[in-house]
């Protein structure tokens, strides 16, 4: 059986939801074993945000995957996984204006006001909420394929105001590793996207006219 096949086996989608889910299986045993460590409110907000930027940076790889490696079958994992994604950031944010802030409005504006880094890991989150509403198949029909393309070329600015806010929290310890290594993974990303637009258009302009 060739891999593009076992690739669309039924079973195969949702062996990797469940494997994008384990972190969450992984907070929920933490907060029943009472096993999150010592603080397990900054525990529950560092790994959504974490998760959430992984996997933003994993579904954005599933299009040069898909190219480089010949398996058109990954490409349906992109929707799902981008919507887990999202679940992660939604807990992320939850997480913040409930044990960070007591669902607090006030607190919530003074904080994000205050922090700057805490402003863009928010306009993050609000950039994510149209992708995620207009990631459905009618919602496609309703914008029309050009304008859903356009709305969703926003989640790379919004994978950058990610990065930025990783980077603004771990500055303040001078722990710079991690987002390193996220961030060459996201210009390596960038770059196989502008290779694709400019091989596209080097084809083009090669491409012998027909005379009529």
């Amino acid at each position: 059986m060739s891999m593009s096949a076992w690739l669309l086996r039924p079973w195969v989608k949702p062996l990797v939801l469940a494997i994008a889910l384990l972190p969450l299986a992984g907070w929920i045993w933490g907060i029943v074993a009472n096993s999150l460590g010592p603080n397990p409110a900054e525990a529950l907000l560092r790994g959504t945000g974490i998760w959430t930027l992984r996997l933003l940076i994993v579904t954005l790889a599933i299009t040069p995957l898909r190219v480089w490696t010949g398996l058109p079958a990954l490409a349906r994992w992109r929707r799902m996984l981008g919507l887990t994604a999202f679940a992660y950031a939604l807990l992320h944010f939850l997480a913040y204006a409930w044990l960070d802030m007591g669902f607090e409005l006030a607190a919530i504006v003074r904080d994000l006001d205050k922090r700057p880094f805490a402003l863009v890991g928010f306009a993050a989150f609000v950039g994510l909420v149209p992708l995620a509403l207009t990631s459905f198949n009618r919602a496609i029909r309703a914008l029309g394929a050009a304008r859903w393309q356009a709305l969703h070329q926003l989640v790379w600015p919004v994978i950058g105001l990610g990065l930025l806010h990783l980077l603004w929290m771990r500055a303040a310890k001078h722990r710079y590793d991690e987002v390193s290594i996220y961030a060459a993974i996201v210009v390596v990303l960038i770059a196989a996207r502008l290779l694709k637009g400019s091989t596209v258009a080097w084809i083009k302009v090669r491409r012998p006219q027909h005379r009529t």
